[in-house]
């Protein structure tokens, strides 16, 4: 879902019959539809499978076929801006071009976050350039709810909460992002941190 327009997928090397994704994330669309790139002998073979009549991929695929229309309202506004994504994408220079700039973005938010003190929770090894989780500083001074309001007034929105049971939280890198975005944001987190008196470099 996330790595979808980022990260290259052979869907025929890979044995792929279907493929989901949205129209946002790594598209850099808005929030609004899901896709579905499948087999078509796989999907023709589930004729009379769906429980639903909203996720009904074949009956939807057949509309589109007899009339090329939706079944239900469209979200025509998220439609004409997936268009204008895609062809931003190509214009940058298509998957590869736009994973580059992901995966700058993250080794400078990466670079600037140890120069901090915080501590990735992922080994690089298995770490993507979409979303980097870090461990909440010891310091009894962060508080997480306090930390994203404060960003939040400065205008930088990361991720509101966590994914595991251990004290962590999410800055994402993908989007209509760009080393300045991330210099800024840096430096608006180094500004939190002073403003709730934090020590700095944070320590583990």
């Amino acid at each position: 879902m996330s790595s979808f327009g980022a990260i290259p997928i052979d869907l025929r090397a890979a044995g792929i019959d279907y493929m989901v994704s949205s129209a946002n994330k790594c598209l850099e669309g808005v929030p609004g539809f899901s896709f579905i790139i499948a087999r078509r002998t796989a999907l023709q073979a589930t004729s009379g499978y769906a429980r639903s009549l909203s996720l009904d991929l074949l009956d939807q695929l057949q509309g589109f076929e007899a009339n090329g229309q939706f079944r239900f309202t469209p979200p025509t506004h998220a439609i004409l801006a997936f268009d204008h994504a895609l062809r931003e994408l190509d214009q940058e220079g298509g998957v590869t071009a736009q994973g580059r700039r992901y995966a700058t973005n993250h080794r400078m938010l990466l670079a600037g976050m140890r120069r901090l003190g915080f501590t990735p929770f992922l080994d690089p090894a298995i770490q993507s350039f979409i979303i980097t989780a870090f461990h909440s500083p010891p310091d009894p001074a962060f508080r997480f709810s306090e930390f994203y309001h404060r960003l939040s007034d400065r205008g930088m929105i990361i991720y509101p909460g966590k994914l595991t049971r251990v004290d962590t939280f999410r800055i994402g890198t993908i989007g209509c992002l760009f080393e300045t975005d991330i210099a800024q944001l840096l430096h608006a987190i180094e500004d939190v941190l002073r403003d709730i008196s934090c020590t700095l470099p944070l320590h583990r």
